[in-house]
């Protein structure tokens, strides 16, 4: 039962090493939700994460036979840290096996750190498979990240640290999930010591792996898994952490990408310090529960558990910022193709400031914008502006929450196919791609898509991020279009979506 948990994070020994965070009150997020906004700094550990405490309390329990043997791990980065940064304090060789898509800060971190560094599979479930294989070959220890009662416990610590800082009244706890480490050993600790606070565990939209295993009862395998929150994405929760979380926690929440890039920026605001995507996403969750229970005057706490990540990701997550925290509205408008048109277009938008504005001619009758709109956060003044441009007379269509549109044709907006009625025995067809981003990967998918058919549009972005996205227009003979699908379902990695129907594309690009 989770009570047992109590006696070992009392007992856990870790701040030789570790350090006690504070608990900060995010003034603006207070302000802004009408709540008292409190935010537990696991950024500000030796490691810049939580994963210490667990690593640390682990390694402790050692007996000197087997420190003597080295450990090993496997980790998208932050247990690394924490692991390779232990082991370096107890003089224990250390082994770590991370995805090839792990930030590189994470990566040069671990071997700073004095950890010897395998780079193996795309995601942590690939890397875990390889560091068992480790295990049986040199006869080290392995650490879990997550699925252990002693790294459980050294995690358990933040809560008795929280609860010790915060004796007053506290409605609710939100806590990031990947493996479930962190939320199992806070959930536990909380639920015994004050069992009124509730706990919700938060998830990224695409690795909601917690998520689906309280609906199905049962642990469950995700087929994909989403690595923009690299530090939580896990296709699986641990055994051990379920078992504890089915009776702690109060609820999952899930937040989609741009929410957490908002989350990033409130941190931000408040601390001048800046989350990586894990360690903002209790956050996003946070701001979700107020705005879908309307709640107010309430004492609400996030953990912001970790700032490993990569500086060029920044330019992303700005990118997407303004959209999660649902502030800009992305829309595609429908002017006459008359002189004034422009000019008569922002005087109907009245104050509102805009964003963006991409226009390239499209015929004699019409032209096709996309705009980029400042509104208030929330979602009502968007929906407001849709209906007021509309009663107006222009032809609408809200392009906010498409992810095409945000990913590509924003940058990519006019240019029309020049050959779309040269000949009718010939289509063109759009697909959107995404694989893991490594050097030389772009050079390969060019290289898998030989000549075999003309590419007539051709996006690419490095955004940051641990995924590279393509977008890719063939003409296609119409006697060849099961051919082509067969050709990128054999594809040797990544993930396709065929974009042709997208209102998006067929506005600004057919």
């Amino acid at each position: 039962m989770p009570h047992t948990y109590i006696k070992r994070i009392l007992d856990a020994r870790i701040y030789d090493l570790a350090v006690e965070t504070p608990l900060d009150i995010a003034k603006s997020l207070t302000r802004r939700l009408d709540n008292r906004v409190l935010l537990k700094r696991e950024d500000l550990q030796p490691v810049f994460s939580f994963k210490i405490r667990g690593a640390y309390n682990r390694l402790l329990q050692l007996t000197a036979e087997e420190r003597s043997r080295g450990v090993i791990a496997a980790s998208a980065g932050n247990h690394a840290q924490g692991l390779a940064y232990s082991a370096q304090h107890l003089g224990i060789d250390a082994t770590i096996v991370m995805p090839r898509t792990t930030p590189a800060i994470k990566v040069e971190a671990v071997r700073g750190y004095g950890g010897r560094v395998v780079l193996h599979g795309d995601a942590f479930d690939e890397a875990a498979a390889h560091a068992h294989e480790l295990v049986a070959e040199q006869g080290r220890i392995y650490i879990p990240p997550y699925d252990d009662p002693d790294v459980i416990a050294g995690q358990g610590t933040v809560a008795m640290e929280l609860l010790r800082q915060h004796p007053g009244n506290i409605d609710a706890v939100f806590v990031p999930v990947g493996g479930g480490g962190l939320a199992a050993g806070m959930a536990a600790y909380i639920k015994f010591v004050r069992p009124g606070i509730k706990v919700y565990a938060v998830e990224p939209e695409d690795a909601a792996c917690l998520d689906a295993a309280m609906k199905a009862g049962e642990r469950v395998v995700l087929p994909e898994v989403g690595i923009f929150a690299d530090g939580v994405a896990v296709a699986q929760i641990g055994e051990e952490p379920f078992r504890v979380l089915q009776d702690t926690i109060d609820g999952v929440i899930t937040a989609n990408t741009d929410e957490i890039c908002a989350a990033i920026k409130d941190i931000f605001e408040d601390t001048r310090s800046i989350a990586e995507p894990a360690g903002a996403v209790s956050l996003a969750g946070l701001k979700k529960y107020v705005a879908q229970n309307k709640v107010s005057g309430q004492t609400l706490i996030a953990i912001d558990s970790g700032a490993n990540t990569n500086f060029d990701r920044l330019r992303y997550i700005s990118e997407r910022t303004e959209i999660g925290e649902q502030r800009e509205a992305v829309l595609a408008v429908t002017l006459p193709e008359r002189p004034g048109a422009y000019r008569q277009f922002c005087a109907d938008l009245g104050r509102r400031n805009i964003t963006e504005f991409n226009y390239r001619f499209a015929s004699h009758r019409a032209a096709h914008v996309f705009v980029g709109v400042a509104v208030a956060p929330g979602g009502d003044d968007r929906k407001a502006l849709v209906n007021e441009l509309s009663d107006k007379g222009y032809q609408v269509l809200d392009l906010t929450e498409n992810e095409m549109a945000k990913a590509h044709i924003r940058h990519l907006v006019g240019g029309h196919n020049p050959d779309s009625d040269a000949d009718a025995a010939i289509t063109e067809r759009v697909f959107r791609f995404e694989f893991p981003e490594r050097p030389g990967t772009l050079m390969k998918f060019l290289s898998h898509l030989g000549d075999r058919w003309n590419i007539s549009l051709f996006h690419y972005r490095n955004h940051g991020s641990a995924f590279a996205r393509i977008l890719v227009a063939f003409q296609v003979p119409v006697a060849d279009q099961d051919a082509l699908t067969a050709f990128l379902d054999a594809m040797p990695a990544g993930r396709y979506w065929d974009e042709t129907e997208n209102p998006a594309y067929q506005l600004y690009l057919a």
